[in-house]
């Protein structure tokens, strides 16, 4: 019996060996995919430009608000002015009357006009922008 068992501690012992060899060429594999998607993951972002397109985000995002800041505390006051409303041109509303429920109703299209007006310089800045920087070029 003793051989028997010898036999049987080998055997497992190599099934043993086996296993962790198959377990290592696994994980070199698997490492091997991820190192060869990590290398795709950064091929990806090197050649669709995600880098520019995040700089262009913060820019755009910070003209944007300079464009805003102008157009509301520039230009909108003095509007505002000139057609009678002390808070710029957010402040023309037209009274439409008490509704059947008592509510007093106030339709408030200066902040429309506003917003229109806001959508409408910052697409001009945007057009002039990637005129002047020649972007419109096809290659």
């Amino acid at each position: 019996m003793a051989k028997e068992e010898k036999v049987d501690a080998k055997a497992k012992d190599a099934k043993a060996s086996d296993a962790k060899s198959k377990a290592k060429d696994l994980t070199k594999a698997g490492l091997g995919k991820i190192k060869s998607g990590s290398g795709g993951f950064m091929k990806f972002i090197r050649e669709q430009n995600v880098v520019g397109l995040a700089v262009g985000l913060v820019l755009g995002t910070a003209a944007s608000g300079l464009v805003n800041s102008l157009i509301n505390n520039v230009i909108m006051p003095p509007l505002g002015f000139l057609l009678g409303s002390a808070d710029g041109i957010r402040g023309l509303t037209l009274d439409m009357g008490t509704t059947p429920a008592g509510e007093h109703a106030v339709l408030a299209y200066g902040v429309f006009i506003n917003d229109l007006i806001n959508f409408l310089v910052l697409a001009l800045v945007v057009y002039l922008t990637i005129k002047m920087l020649k972007l419109d070029i096809k290659k």
